[in-house]
């Protein structure tokens, strides 16, 4: 029983009762309180205040319900948070509390409610659902309806009715549900003409408000309020609007400016008012009053700029789907990810630019393959790398001039996939796979998959991941599962696949086997405690138990050591060394087993028994241990299985059956101790399988399994390499390649599991015998030589009656499935439609590339390998492209329990520490490791992360593949980046400022010999940029690639020819030559954008399609609708030029002198005179050519050269910039050398105070113990310090020159 309290007429009040119709509890309304500010919720002696916290915690009160489910909390959450927006801006509208509202906060209000309606209007057009997120309602719904509803009845007229139509429809659709219609009674919309209806000065006295925000009936279909709208034909008119997607969007822009300019006035009202009551408050005196001003308007200002940004950025999220973004006429001030990211995406998509081009035979084909990611994963970091690299080089290929094809797919990642819905089931409705039955189960995955498997498809297009989305698979569509069959079917034919009973890694978690590399180990130095999943008390490892077993004729006894005391329960075996003189008398006798009293004979194994370890004498458990499995065969012993799947010890175990394995561990030991067997313990270091996906600990167990033979295929795979058909990048990894591949054991492709491939193989039964005689399939019992195999059942029905002629038989299928990485293993072909000989196969494969991690080579690469070798006679790609492992900044692998794990989508739009803080709750960590990993959060992010966009994310990952194995990530770097983009968007900026109205691109291409020499310097710079890159992606050298393009557009075009060309576009028009030098500096400048962006766009898509729409277009490029169908830029023999490019070296050398000596003596705004003397005539000529580009540069106010011989004037300090050039810096006019001799004296006196404090304690007896680093660091201070001092001195010395000349 619930009791809510609440404001008189709050939208909260009904929101909380929304919600408690739905999860059917009681409500008990208490008396409204108008001193209340927001609603008041009691349950007991809890209370919960605010809206969106009272709707969690009802919400979370009751497990299992729709309206908060786990799955949909984070974005649940975010909508709450626009749900309190419009909940706020209500407040501002809507009466009683309009009354409390000034004019400035309804401004503010409107504009945040504005964008709040764009931003759920776009959703639901984009998503097309009846509920925001999904096909029933939820606390996001519940929320916004309550806040929207008296804002749409007495606020929102029929013309922004009819724009924010979807949004109405939506509301509409909630209040006809009775949970909602019972609390909010009918929607009876506002019938105003204008926008927005102003409570009036009546209103706000508390009296009713009659004329023209009365609200009408409800309309006779329900309550959506649309034939209202439609009669009035202004509403009309803009309803039609809505049908055309152009004048959608350019309304939409309008509205944004609209509400911009809105935020602006509201802001400048508040800080008025703010500045008002500072003054009124008594301040201590007018420093005060100022002070309380300044940060009023600071604040203000900075209040209308984020509205004013959220204007924006809604305008370009309501682009219609599909379409192409209006961009505004000017641009903004600043670069912001979401505005510019918005929409671009889609309109690629919806054109078909990702696609290839069928009729394109001139063109060489590109074609990679995704790694596909799991259909149960979200974007993770790893992902993000990976699909960055990818698009850079499909981009770049597709500008290159070739046909690309970039195949998106997902992997139905068996044990993954099967083991979320279990537990959603058993979570949920309290059932197993078991109870449920197969097909039953089967299809609660395929409902899991069909709900949840396009998450990752939508994280990729976060990315920019220019996939042909007509092409994408699932590794369990009808296409591909064709494929597996077929491959297996072969394989089996050929020999390839065989049947045995031989040793696995099986997983007691999992209850399936897992492959060699699925296995990981880590190594035990000594006796050590460990936590394994199933048990509540931690599990002794490292710890070699002995034990004694009595001979057979009592003469004496046997002892042996074990770390694994519960598996001598299927022991059948002691084996001794030949030649050990210890046990020679025994050779040939037996020894009793204490448990079952079977006869055990001791055996001679000179392979493995080593004399020196232990006593020399070693217990076998063939069906337990991969080398006691070996010497079973070579000496024939019975194969004795004692776990059961689950891993609890079976019939064969006796007294222990049922005991799990490990507390079994501990009762054969006390066991032993009871019978006087046991001799001790000592420590043993030992390596420890874990399986990879559940960390349970690997018990080699036996069982009958499909398995692949990969000898020969792994040896073609080698020559592959070896011959050059395949090539591995980096080289380094081909020897890994041969090492694993040369050493390779068989691999098991049987996994019992029920989500996957079905093994196509088929166990005969002859009519009439008994399960004894016809043993089981999958146990020990079984006969391997009764299976067959076929595509179909009558296929193999045809081949067990060839196998066996004239006898009656039935069949069973194979319970388990493949391995997934079997059917990953295809992927490079089965996507293109193999078997079958498609024009897909014949045109695309085999590939070009492989990009992926070097953690898969040998899961999927190698398999892939191998398959393709096998089943097409071909290396399925040309190339493979392994990239590093991502780390924190640290160096340290990525965990949960370390709090540095990275989303990729924290990065892109930002998160709080508090929201880093959230994503640790509901996962596996106990409360004191989430308590250890909101520590290593709150290091490495006490401000949050920052919103860098999905560019500078991309652009920071590509740019760090050059670290090897592993990439140390640094979110400072992905900042700068960000904030690098936004140089981007200010030489844009200037560029659309600085090129005249009808600007048009030069028609011929620019002779760097014909401009003028800033022009030659930066076509030259830019010819070697393009050079340089397109070089390094070839050889996939993505470092030195961003490098490149990074110093193009910083150090080269921004930095310099941006800044020199300032002054020229100041020249005189009327002057030809003038001119002419302006008109190609334009020229130039267009050049170098138009290329510059360009050859970033593989790196960085949206802001370069961005600012690419926004440059004049060349007449060659007038066919290209978007930047990525341009041409990659290439070299350019008429850009180059040497001469050009020594002439701009040595002036920046000349300016470099200048700015220090501006840094020496603290000049910013002065510009003095500049004198150069330089004594080599082929340096004075090019700076004779360059000197305005140095007064620029250098904020100089003139340069001059002196004649040979000539005196600078007095008053100037010197600078050299090399052995024949010094640089004079006039001082005179410009510093009072008093004041700076004054200034540099104290400053000498400080800094001379700290060497003395350093040299003092560097010279204490008691330093020798200070650490390393402390004393590298007081070193390192202490240079510093004498540096300084020097150069003061220095400055001091030219001061007392400078005031003696004047």
């Amino acid at each position: 029983m619930y009791t809510i309290q609440a404001p008189p007429g709050h939208p909260g009040q009904p929101a909380v009762l929304v919600a408690c119709a739905f999860l059917e509890q009681q409500v008990t309304i208490e008396a409204p309180d108008a001193d209340l500010q927001a609603p008041v919720l009691k349950a007991g002696e809890h209370s919960v205040h605010g809206t969106s916290e009272i709707l969690r915690y009802v919400a979370s009160q009751h497990a299992g319900n729709s309206l908060y489910p786990d799955n949909l909390k984070a974005s649940i959450d975010k909508w709450l948070e626009v749900g309190a927006t419009c909940e706020a801006g209500a407040l501002a509208w809507v009466e009683p509390f309009a009354a409390k509202a000034d004019d400035a906060a309804r401004s503010a209000a409107q504009a945040s409610l504005t964008t709040a309606l764009e931003q759920i209007k776009v959703d639901l057009g984009q998503q097309e659902r009846t509920f925001l997120l999904g096909s029933a309602p939820t606390l996001a719904d519940v929320s916004l309806a309550a806040a929207l509803s008296p804002l749409a009845e007495s606020v929102l007229g029929r013309p922004l009715q009819a724009h924010f139509a979807p949004v109405l429809e939506w509301l509409a659709g909630c209040r006809r549900l009775p949970q909602f219609s019972k609390a909010l009674g009918a929607l009876t919309l506002c019938a105003a003409e204008e926008e927005w209806v102003q409570p009036s000065k009546k209103d706000a006295a508390g009296k009713k408000k009659k004329g023209k925000g009365a609200a009408v009936a409800p309309t006779a279909d329900g309550v959506d309020g649309k034939p209202a709208a439609a009669a009035d034909p202004a509403a009309a008119a803009a309803a039609q609007a809505e049908l055309d997607p152009e004048k959608a969007a350019k309304k939409a822009a309008k509205d944004a400016e609209k509400a911009a300019k809105l935020a602006k006035f509201a802001a400048k009202k508040a800080a008025e008012e703010a500045a008002k009551a500072a003054k009124g408050g008594g301040a201590a005196d007018a420093g005060e009053d100022k002070k309380a001003k300044e940060k009023a308007e600071a604040e203000a200002k900075k209040k209308a700029e984020a509205e004013e940004v959220a204007s924006l950025i809604a305008a370009a999220q309501s682009t219609p789907k599909g379409e192409k973004k209006q961009l505004p006429e000017s641009m903004y001030k600043a670069y912001h990810p979401k505005m510019v990211e918005a929409a671009w995406y889609e309109w690629w998509e919806q054109c078909g630019f990702f696609k290839p081009d069928p009729a394109a035979v001139d063109k060489p084909p590109f074609v990679i393959v995704i790694p596909p990611p799991n259909v149960t994963g979200a974007l993770h970091i790893g992902h993000a790398l990976t699909n960055s690299i990818q698009d850079t080089i499909a981009r770049w290929r597709r500008m290159s001039g070739y046909n690309t094809l970039w195949v998106p797919g997902t992997d139905h990642a068996g044990i993954a996939t099967q083991t979320v819905v279990e537990k959603k089931l058993q979570r949920e409705k309290g059932v197993t796979r078991h109870d449920l039955g197969r097909d039953a189960f089967l299809g609660e995955v395929w409902q899991w998959v069909d709900q949840y498997g396009h998450r990752i498809h939508d994280q990729l297009r976060r990315l920019g991941s220019s996939v042909d989305w007509s092409r994408c698979v699932f590794t369990m569509d009808d296409k591909l599962s064709r494929a597996v069959l077929e491959a297996f079917v072969r394989m089996f034919e050929g020999g390839c696949i065989y049947r045995d009973n031989r040793l696995v890694n099986w997983c007691c978690r999992l209850k399936t086997a897992v492959s060699d590399i699925e296995v990981d180990y880590i190594d035990i130095p000594k006796r050590t405690l460990m936590n394994v999943p199933g048990y509540s008390e931690p599990v002794e490892f490292g710890v070699l138990t002995s034990f004694a077993y009595p001979l057979e004729d009592g003469s004496g006894e046997v002892v042996v050591a074990t770390t694994r005391p519960e598996t001598m329960l299927g022991d059948t075996a002691v084996a001794v060394h030949p030649e050990d003189p210890r046990y020679t008398a025994m050779h040939g006798k037996f020894v009793v087993h204490p448990v079952s009293g079977r006869r055990i004979p001791i055996i001679c194994d000179a392979e493995l028994v080593d004399m020196a370890f232990g006593t020399g004498a070693v217990k076998v458990t063939p069906a337990h241990d991969p080398n006691d499995f070996a010497t079973g065969k070579r000496h024939g012993l019975e194969f004795i299985n004692i776990f059961d799947d689950n891993g609890l010890i079976n019939a064969q175990g006796g007294p222990f059956e049922g005991q799990p394995r490990f507390k079994a561990r501990v009762t054969v030991v006390d066991m032993l101790r009871e019978k006087g067997l046991f001799r001790g313990t000592s420590d043993n270091p030992m390596r420890l399988g874990l399986c990879s996906r559940s960390k349970d600990v690997i018990e080699p167990v036996l069982k009958p399994q499909w398995w692949v033979n990969c000898k020969d295929m792994a040896a073609a795979s080698c020559q592959a390499v070896r011959d050059g058909s395949l090539q591995i990048i980096p080289k380094e990894f081909e020897a890994v390649w041969f090492r694993w591949l040369e050493n390779i054991r068989d691999w098991c492709i049987s996994r019992q599991l029920w989500w996957g491939h079905r093994i196509p193989a088929y166990y005969v039964i002859f009519e009439g015998e008994d399960s004894k005689a016809s043993g089981s399939p999958g146990m020990p019992s079984e006969d391997m030589g009764r299976w067959v195999c076929g595509r179909t059942r009558e296929e193999a029905q045809a081949a067990a009656a060839a196998k066996y002629p004239g006898r009656a038989f039935s069949l069973v299928q194979d319970e388990d499935v493949l391995d997934t990485w079997f059917s990953s293993g295809l992927f490079p072909f089965s996507v293109m439609g193999w078997p079958d000989a498609t024009p897909d196969l014949s045109a695309f494969y085999p590939t070009s590339l492989l990009e992926t991690g070097h953690d898969i080579l040998f899961f999927w690469v190698a398999r892939m390998v191998m398959m393709g070798i096998q089943l097409t006679g071909q290396v399925p790609f040309k190339q493979v492209y392994l990239h590093a492992m991502v780390r924190d900044a640290h160096g340290r692998k990525m965990s949960k329990s370390l709090g540095n794990v990275i989303d990729p989508l924290h990065v892109i739009e930002g998160i709080t520490l508090p929201g880093l803080h959230d994503t640790l709750a509901g996962g596996n960590l106990d409360p004191k490791e989430i308590e250890r990993a909101k520590a290593g959060q709150q290091a490495d992010f006490p401000d949050g992360i920052e919103e860098c966009g999905t560019d500078a994310l991309r652009f920071a990952l590509v740019a760090y593949t050059a670290q090897a194995r592993d990439i140390n990530l640094d979110i400072k770097r992905v900042v700068a980046y960000r904030h690098w983009c936004n140089k981007l968007w200010n030489a844009i900026k200037f560029a659309m400022m600085n090129l005249p109205p009808g600007f048009e691109p030069p028609r011929q291409q620019l002779v760097a010999a014909d401009c003028p020499p800033a022009c030659r310097w930066i076509l030259s710079r830019l010819n070697n940029a393009i050079g340089v890159i397109v070089q390094a992606m070839e050889a996939y050298d993505f470092s030195t690639a961003t490098q490149r393009v990074y110093a193009l557009w910083q150090n080269e075009l921004c930095d310099v020819f941006i800044e020199v060309m300032k002054p020229v576009m100041a020249f005189d028009d009327s002057k030809p030559e003038l001119a002419a030098a302006k008109r190609l500096t334009r020229e130039t400048l267009w050049t170098c954008l138009d290329a510059g962006l360009r050859l970033l766009h593989p790196f960085m898509p949206f802001v370069t399609e961005e600012l690419w729409q926004r440059l004049p277009r060349h007449p060659d490029m007038a066919s290209y609708a978007s930047i990525m169908l341009t041409p990659y830029p290439a070299p350019s023999a008429a850009w180059d030029c040497p001469a050009a490019e020594r002439a701009m070296e040595f002036a920046l050398a000349t300016v470099g002198a200048v700015r220090k000596m501006r840094s020496d003596y603290g000049l910013t705004k002065q510009k003095p005179h500049l004198y150069v003397a330089c004594s080599d005539e082929d340096k004075c000529s090019q700076l004779r050519s360059l000197q305005l580009e140095v007064a620029t540069l250098s904020a100089s106010c003139d340069v001059a050269l002196l004649a040979a011989g000539e005196a600078a004037p007095l008053g100037c300090s010197v600078g050299i910039v090399d052995e024949a050039t010094t640089v004079h810096m006039g001082l005179k006019g410009i510093l009072d050398p008093a004041l700076e001799i004054a200034k540099l004296e104290k400053k000498s006196t400080e800094v001379a105070g700290r060497i003395e404090q350093l040299k003092k304690k560097m010279s204490l007896p008691a330093y020798d113990k200070t650490p390393e680093d402390v004393k590298a660091a007081d070193a390192e201070k202490l240079a510093k310090a004498e540096a300084e001092q020097a150069a003061a001195a220095a400055a001091t010395e030219a001061m007392k020159t400078l005031l003696a000349a004047s």
